[in-house]
């Protein structure tokens, strides 16, 4: 019923939200009070993904359907906090894909209300990487039930105390390692992005690891971003080696995306192999564009082939495989190319793990010599191996805040040249059904193409089906 001054009720805005300013306190309101949203606003926030800010101007008064559907209303999740559904009501549940020992199902679950310092942000894309796979197969025991931790977010509501450039409706991506709080990995011991709704811990905050992001050229490229800085970290460690030629060992994401960055970041005289383990990934290797100057599979004969490619020059090389595989690769190379200058473990490995070829190496501790970023410039072992040779070993867990800027600059840049690795777009129930197979080890092709990376779109309004790509 219209008011008795006959003027439409009108939903509010904070002036200071496009700046990320905090409203000033208002006499005999506390100064955490929470901002309202019209129907309209909240629905263009879903519909716009990550294409640009929000809309300018003051709200409409909201539309009440005659069938009971949703109005605007305010909602308190804590402490100068608002959670809000597409729709514009108060969202108690939402919807998650969880791992479980027998599949993955995708169910509802309580949304959680930010205390002091904590955010809450609503995904709009997130990645299925090669450590996700792995944990759905075993090989790993990390304990969250939701997985993922790549891709980007909208925060939508924040705790007391959060820094003023995250304010609500801030598009952000979240570093998902902690450089010194264990407690903090993002889809590993942290329920992480494949959900609508994820809830940010204040340590993270605290440590600066929710960084506010510009919109990509298409919102998929943001599945590249965490893997493609990775990288950046990967190839600033190689790159004191002065290497001639890269070699990878790997042919997931990680391993595309290094032999992709290598001219940019390397050095366009750099040679790039790409070593796969399947003859049908070298294939699809070499259907590409952008792809490495030497795609090898089993069937090119192995460790001969790649001394072979190599051909003498100085070498480093990228060891990009499953945990399970790392050490079998670590001693192709070791016995391939005993001269390599410097070897990169980003792939994971296996509690204790060593090879009689490096004695007295421990390469698990190797590879967390450098973490997070730290120390910079980052540190590498010399190792003496059991013919007599020295060899350079690094690796790294995690990345740097100044890593996911390179990685989103290159995106921006050239997105040309790693659209093509998002092989697959979803929503969730279809990556539900997708993340189900891989767990029960039914191969990589899916729909009748190799999947390289998956990229989920998280949206209530908009859930595309992977059959429909």
């Amino acid at each position: 019923m219209p008011r008795p001054d006959h003027r439409p009720r009108r939903a509010h805005r904070w002036r200071g939200h496009r700046t990320g300013r905090s409203l000033p306190p208002v006499a005999g309101r506390p100064d955490t009070e929470c901002r309202a949203v019209s129907d309209r606003e909240a629905r263009a926030r879903v519909d716009r993904g990550a294409r640009g800010p929000l809309p300018s101007g003051r709200g409409e008064r909201p539309h009440r359907r005659r069938t009971g559907g949703p109005v605007r209303r305010r909602a308190r999740l804590g402490r100068g906090a608002i959670d809000v559904t597409a729709a514009g009501t108060p969202s108690r549940t939402h919807t998650a894909v969880v791992r479980r020992a027998d599949g993955v199902a995708v169910e509802q679950v309580p949304t959680p209300r930010p205390g002091p310092g904590e955010l809450v942000v609503a995904p709009l894309l997130a990645g299925l990487c090669g450590t996700d796979i792995q944990m759905l197969q075993g090989l790993r025991d990390d304990p969250a039930p939701v997985i993922g931790h790549e891709g980007v977010a909208r925060v939508i509501a924040a705790g007391a105390e959060v820094p003023a450039d995250l304010g609500v409706g801030t598009l952000v991506a979240v570093n998902p390692t902690h450089p010194h709080d264990p407690s903090f990995l993002l889809g590993h011991n942290v329920d992480g992005m494949l959900q609508e709704r994820v809830l940010i811990p204040a340590t993270a905050v605290r440590a600066g690891l929710v960084l506010p992001v510009e919109p990509l050229p298409e919102l998929e490229l943001f599945a590249l971003l965490e893997p493609l800085a990775v990288i950046r970290y990967s190839l600033a460690l190689l790159r004191t080696a002065a290497p001639e030629t890269l070699v990878v060992y790997g042919g997931g994401t990680v391993g595309h995306l290094a032999v992709r960055a290598a001219a940019r970041w390397l050095g366009p005289e750099v040679e790039t192999v790409l070593v796969h383990r399947s003859d049908a990934g070298a294939e699809w290797s070499r259907s590409r564009p952008y792809g490495p100057a030497t795609v090898l599979g089993p069937r090119e004969g192995g460790g001969a082939a790649v001394a072979a490619a190599v051909g003498g020059r100085r070498s480093a090389v990228v060891i990009a495989t499953p945990r399970d595989a790392t050490i079998e690769c670590l001693e192709s190379v070791l016995k391939h190319l005993p001269e390599v200058a410097m070897i990169d473990l980003i792939g994971g490995l296996p509690p204790g793990a060593r090879t009689p070829l490096l004695p007295g190496a421990d390469l698990v501790s190797i590879r967390a010599a450098n973490h997070a970023g730290s120390p910079d410039p980052g540190r590498a072992s010399e190792c003496g191996t059991s013919e007599g040779f020295n060899v350079r070993l690094t690796g790294h867990r995690g990345v740097a805040n100044r890593h996911l800027t390179a990685a989103a600059a290159e995106l921006s840049e050239a997105p040309e040249r790693y659209r093509d690795l998002v092989t697959h777009t979803t929503g969730l129930e279809a990556a539900a059904r997708i993340m189900d197979r891989v767990q029960h080890g039914r191969g990589r092709t899916v729909d009748g193409a190799r999947l390289v990376k998956l990229a989920v779109r998280i949206q209530p309004e908009a859930e595309p089906s992977w059959e429909d790509r």
